[in-house]
């Protein structure tokens, strides 16, 4: 009972410090979780094909073909052989991206990685242009591994384009 009350003070305390350096919230308005940078990935992709119009909309499929990956707690390489399974609406501006593939990291750990998300291109209110690209991915590594917190979090994604790759910026929801 002793120990049940001692982590509940500690629970509370640590809520109050961090509402203490949160910045001010507009009144009414909920607070929001923060991020934490857990690394962009440089993924190289190549020989995009098209499956056609199937049951579940038109599928392009790229084949992700290798890359590199770094970040405060981890730095590697993402392995060939994974691809970008995309459903596109071209009428509607919208794709439904699902990536599958694997890194490892320079101290040869593989991890699985599941990326779902959202491409939606458009007008605004406004009726100015808007692209919006956003990503969640779901990792799975080796329990006993340095990276099984990878295992026990919720992960945002916002990609980007690069000359030579698609970038992919990853954050820990706190």
């Amino acid at each position: 009972m002793k120990r049940i009350a001692l982590l509940f003070g500690f629970i509370v305390m640590t809520a109050l410090c961090a509402r203490a350096q949160a910045p001010a919230q507009q009144e009414g308005v909920p607070e929001g979780p923060a991020l934490e940078f857990v690394c962009e990935l440089r993924v190289n992709c190549e020989g995009t094909y098209t499956v056609g119009q199937t049951s579940h909309g038109n599928r392009v499929v790229i084949p992700i073909v290798g890359g590199t990956f770094e970040g405060p707690r981890m730095k590697g390489t993402i392995l060939s052989g994974g691809a970008d399974y995309q459903l596109v609406d071209q009428e509607h501006g919208r794709t439904e991206v699902e990536a599958i593939y694997s890194i490892k990291t320079d101290d040869g750990v593989y991890i699985h990685i599941r990326n779902c998300g959202i491409i939606h291109t458009g007008n605004g209110p406004d009726g100015k242009p808007e692209f919006y690209f956003r990503t969640t991915p779901k990792f799975e590594a080796p329990q006993d591994s340095a990276y099984d917190w990878l295992n026990n979090a919720v992960f945002v994604c916002m990609p980007g384009f690069a000359t030579d790759c698609i970038c992919l910026r990853i954050w820990k929801v706190l």
